[in-house]
Order: C-alpha cells, then structure tokens, then sequence
C-alpha cells in the first residue's frame, strides 16, 4: 500500500437543520464580511436572514458584500477584500456556492495583505500577487488570511473541506488557482435543507462537479489510499442521489446524499488532487465567464474519458466505477462511458452544447493552448499525458 498525506481541519456541521445550531458556535473574530453572490436567492429564500440571525444570536457584527460572480472575477475578489479591511471585518462568511466559497478565499487572502504606497499608506492589494499560473505572480501569502466560515447552499465544488479556490481575469482570460493550507475554513454548515431551493439545471450541473471531482481524482495519478475510499463513496452517491435531485428537488434524502458526495469530493481533492479535465473546463470558462464549470465539464467529460480509456489509462479503476454507478456487472472500461451518458440523460443534460454558450469551433485550439498553460499542474495528474494536438480533439469531440 502507499503512503499518503491527509490534512482537513475544518469543523464541519452536516445535516438537515443544522444552519441553526451556527449561532452557538465559537465563531472566529466579533465581525463577519458576509459574501454572497449578486443574485437574489439567498434573500428570496430567507437563507441571508437567518444567517443575520445566527451572527445576532453570537454577539457578532457584520457587513454584506454581495457581489460574487458565477466564476469570480480578480477585480471582485480585490474589492471584497478592500471592503473587509476597510469596514475592520476580522473574519469572512461565505454564503453560497462554490464560486461564494472560492471567491471568500480570495477576499481573505486580499483583506490581510494590502499594498503600500510610496508614502506608506495602505492601498487595496490584488489577489494575482498569489494564484498561480498565467501572468499571475504565484508569491508565498506573507499575512494570515482572515479566518474563513461557509455556509455552503449548493452540492458542488467541496469547496467548504479544501484550502483552494479558483478565480478568474476576464482582462487576461485568465482562470487560475489560489492555494494555501490556512486557506482551510475553520468551521463549514453543510445543511441540505438549503439546497431544495436550487432549480434542477442548476443541481445538475453542480452534482456533476461533485461526481467528477471524485472521479478524476480517482484516476488521478495521484491517488491515494485515503483517496480512493473517500472518492469510491463519493461516485457510489452521487450518481445514486443526482436523479432525484434532479427531477424531485425537495427529496431531502438525496439532497442530503448528495451533499455528503459533494463534501466527500472536497476531502478527494485533499487526498489527492483532480485531472487535465478541470484544466480544460477552465480554459474553456476562462474565454466565456458566463459558462458553469459544471456545464463545461459536463460537455467534456465523455470525449475526455474516452480518450483516456482508449489510450489504456487505468482500464480497472473505470471498471470499477462504472459498478458503482450501478452496473454490477461491467466487465470494459468503455462500461463507464455508458453509465456516464445514461446518467447525463436521466439528469438531462447529456445534450448540452459548447455553442449556447457563445463558444465558436474556431476557438478550440485557443482554449487548449490557454487551459494547457495556465493549468498545466492539473494535466500532469492525467493518468496518460495529453498534448495540445490531444486536448483539441477531445474539443472537437465534444463540440456541438
């Protein structure tokens, strides 16, 4: 057996109903930045009240900065952070999803670590001093970020148990990652309660991205032990709950299912770490920030998977995967590819299309050369290395 490291330090609180035990908790600082996106749902849905309420029943202040994007932009996250040092916020809540999630690490990185001018005086810092890839700078974060609590309202990324987000440049089309072990929450509410409300689409393309967090990493060739327990359960789930949440969105069993695979995805990525196909997906929403990450990889997970399969990557671990998703009797790799498409078909999204999101044929081999470059540490996880001829094919085969 392998070795392997294994660092989550996050306190979690799972289940139904558990947004009203936060009050009660030992929260990080006596004045939150809640960050959430600039959609209306959270309010419309009472979620944005009854987290006031919790930080009221804590003794603690707080302001709101509701701007986050679906994929959030650098000159966002920089404003958020400005906003939570300027305001003396001494820690950051996250309201949301993964973007909400992803975004927040930003803003704590940002609100710890201002710029100074030539005359001494503190000025907003810029979160590309510290992602990586791209034109970013990729420096060591000097300043603690603020502590960083989640109430997560979707299924998706995992974002609440990992120290890593990724954020987005439209100036540069740019998607690259932010990473760093104090970037771990140190206290996330997992409550399904609060995903019956997302709209199917929407729980689709979040679902998936659960799914393949533990698939790719999975097959990663950095897998590991602790790994490939956490994904094997986390692929088990998902595709068992993602119909129902699908298709009857207050079935609080599977949202509750779900969740778990989604949290189970995020302990994945600690374990080990996901493929060239997030990469790819990045380059393609890096050119379109209108695109779910979701939806990217949903379009291109069975070209991609194909190509792998094909080039002899791992042939018994997509075996067995394609048992856990529920043909106990798959017998050839190309078994997971099937059970992929029928679950795509049950959720209704096996016919998405590159072009409704605006993304012309002749962009392919730019989004390969872009997701190549600037997310070139998630490609050396492939199980068999892609070049950049490989990479627009499994474009083109996905096109539509």
């Amino acid at each position: 057996m392998n070795g392997y490291s294994f660092f989550a330090p996050t306190k979690v609180l799972f289940g139904a109903g558990k947004l009203g035990e936060l009050g009660t908790q030992k929260l990080p600082g006596t004045k939150a930045l809640i960050v959430t996106t600039g959609g209306n749902s959270v309010k419309r849905f009472g979620y944005l009240q009854r987290v006031e309420a919790e930080l009221d029943r804590a003794g603690v202040a707080y302001e709101l900065f509701d701007r986050i994007e679906p994929n959030p932009l650098r000159e966002t996250v920089n404003a958020g952070g400005w906003m939570a040092r300027t305001h003396g916020c001494d820690f950051v809540l996250a309201l949301g999803g993964g973007s909400v999630m992803d975004g927040s690490k930003g803003i704590c990185t940002v609100a710890a670590n201002p710029h100074i001018d030539a005359e001494g005086n503190e000025c907003p810092g810029d979160i590309w001093d510290f992602v990586n890839g791209g034109t970013a700078l990729g420096l060591p974060i000097p300043n603690d970020p603020l502590p960083l609590v989640c109430v997560t309202t979707t299924a998706g990324t995992g974002s609440e148990v990992d120290a890593g987000g990724v954020l987005s440049c439209e100036d540069n089309d740019e998607k690259l990652r932010l990473g760093d072990p104090r970037l771990f929450p140190v206290l996330s509410v997992v409550d399904p309660e609060l995903m019956v409300s997302v709209p199917a689409r929407l729980s689709a393309y979040q679902g998936f991205d659960a799914l393949f967090h533990c698939v790719e990493c999975y097959i990663s060739n950095t897998n590991t032990p602790m790994g490939d327990m956490v994904c094997r359960e986390g692929i088990r789930r998902a595709a068992s709950a993602l119909p129902a949440c699908v298709n009857n969105g207050d079935d609080l069993e599977a949202r509750s299912s779900l969740a778990f695979a989604n949290t189970l995805g995020g302990y994945a990525m600690d374990a080990s770490g996901t493929t060239g196909s997030h990469g790819l997906e990045h380059g393609m929403s890096a050119h379109h920030h209108d695109l779910p990450h979701g939806a990217g990889l949903i379009m291109i997970a069975r070209a991609y998977h194909t190509w792998m399969i094909d080039h002899g990557a791992v042939p018994e671990r997509y075996i067995d995967m394609a048992r856990l998703m529920g043909n106990a009797t798959a017998s050839d790799p190309h078994d997971f590819v099937v059970e992929l498409t029928r679950l795509m078909e049950a959720c209704h999204v096996a016919d998405l299309a590159m072009s409704e999101w605006g993304i012309a044929d002749k962009e392919l081999p730019a989004i390969a050369h872009n997701a190549l470059t600037t997310n070139g540490v998630l490609f050396s996880h492939d199980p068999v290395t892609l070049t950049d001829p490989d990479v627009v094919e499994i474009l083109k085969n996905s096109y539509r």
